[in-house]
Formats: structure tokens, sequence, C-alpha cells
């Protein structure tokens, strides 16, 4: 069994994730002080997060040969 490391992107990719998960927690918060501003930085943290997340080319595709 081969084990594949993922490359730096992935887990930069899934921090930025984990971070606009987190702010889903303080979104009232956030939507009082930014307004509508406050979705708008959410959605742009999810789409580079996803990005990043998707250009990691760490390890095989695991398509058989």
């Amino acid at each position: 069994m081969e084990h594949h490391k993922h490359g730096r992107r992935f887990w930069i990719g899934n921090a930025i994730l984990a971070l606009a998960l987190a702010t889903l927690f303080f979104m009232d918060e956030l939507s009082t002080h930014l307004g509508v501003w406050a979705m708008v930085l959410w959605m742009v943290m999810v789409g580079v997060g996803v990005s990043i997340l998707t250009s990691d080319k760490g390890g095989p595709n695991g398509m058989p040969d």
C-alpha cells in the first residue's frame, strides 16, 4: 500500500476553508459590522480555498493503468 502525501497547497486550501467555516459561526456579528460585505468575504474565502485545494496535484490520480 502506497501512502501519498498531500502538498502544501492542499493544507493551505483546507485551512482557508476551515477559516471560512469558522466565520459562519460569527456571521451575525460580522453582518452587523460589515453588512452584505460579510457574505462577500465568506464567498471569496470559499472560492479561494476551493481553487487552491483543487489546484494541488499531489499523488497519482488513482486510475488503473
